[in-house]
């Protein structure tokens, strides 16, 4: 099913660069949604889009716990990406449910997702984002809001072992974020997905040394990043943080968008208090 998805998914995308008509705003896309980003703009804890919220119940789900999906209210403005996010071990989707509307208020469709046990590992949960955004894109409430060719994944700890996994299986998403990613598998040169991995500098339980830094080291890759929370903890994604959906949103409108505009947050790499290091390939326009 998964390596169907995979050729439907390049089959639609192909489709879409063939059709897709581009705007008067130099190299910016067509999918461009919001006014031009400053930095308070995306620092800001709410973007200029109006959101409303629907409940997926677990027995409505297939292939995942069920979920709650955030999107933006206007009908003017098109479709918009999409992104699925999966907690981590023990954890469920109330523990990651700021960034349903943080996001989606910057022009994204946002599914945190329950799943189907909280104490499934990684590989699972991978598939439940891919099922996610299968449900989302096919037989959701607001199935006509997104565009099946523009979707990211993102998740904590063993929910950010589940994006790396995901995009290994599914190369045709457009983006991935790993939050404070947990994995016993550490080698990742099959994806070719833009990463941006984000990990907590003090993290025990899942260290950057054993995690996060040898993810990014193995992604095949060719935009990727890492950056790191100075002083963070394991947690750091479970509660609201301005540093997080800054370059979460630089990310997913740079690469689930193609918008341009977002490049001045990510190259040259950041130079932040907040954050003890970063690494990057540095987005090409």
């Amino acid at each position: 099913m998964r390596k169907f998805r995979y050729l439907a998914g390049m089959a639609v995308a192909a489709a879409a660069v063939l059709v897709t008509p581009t705007v008067a705003h130099g190299d910016v896309s067509a999918y461009v949604h919001g006014p031009d980003p400053t930095e308070s703009s995306i620092e800001a804890s709410r973007g200029t889009y109006a959101t409303a919220q629907t409940t997926v119940s677990r027995t409505a789900a297939v292939g995942f716990g069920g979920g709650t999906i955030y999107y933006p209210t206007t009908t003017a403005e098109g479709t918009f990406g999409a992104v699925a996010i999966s907690p981590g071990f023990t954890a469920t989707q109330s523990s990651i449910s700021w960034f349903g509307p943080r996001l989606a208020s910057f022009g994204f469709v946002v599914f945190t997702i329950d799943t189907n046990s909280t104490l499934d590992q990684p590989s699972s949960r991978g598939d439940q984002l891919l099922a996610a955004l299968d449900y989302l894109t096919d037989r959701s409430s607001v199935r006509t809001r997104v565009d099946a060719s523009r979707l990211a994944v993102a998740g904590h700890s063993m929910g950010g072992g589940g994006t790396l996994a995901a995009a290994a299986e599914d190369g045709t998403l457009k983006a991935g974020v790993p939050l404070a990613p947990y994995n016993t598998d550490k080698t990742w040169s099959e994806v070719r997905t833009p990463m941006l991995i984000m990990g907590g500098q003090s993290d025990t339980v899942a260290p950057v040394s054993s995690h996060s830094i040898p993810f990014y080291n193995s992604l095949g890759s060719t935009e990727k990043g890492y950056l790191e929370l100075r002083g963070a903890s394991h947690f750091f994604p479970n509660s609201a943080n301005t540093t997080v959906a800054k370059y979460m949103i630089s990310w997913l409108k740079r690469w689930v968008d193609d918008d341009t505009r977002y490049d001045q947050f990510l190259c040259p790499v950041p130079n932040d208090s907040t954050i003890s290091q970063y690494r990057g390939t540095c987005p090409h326009s």
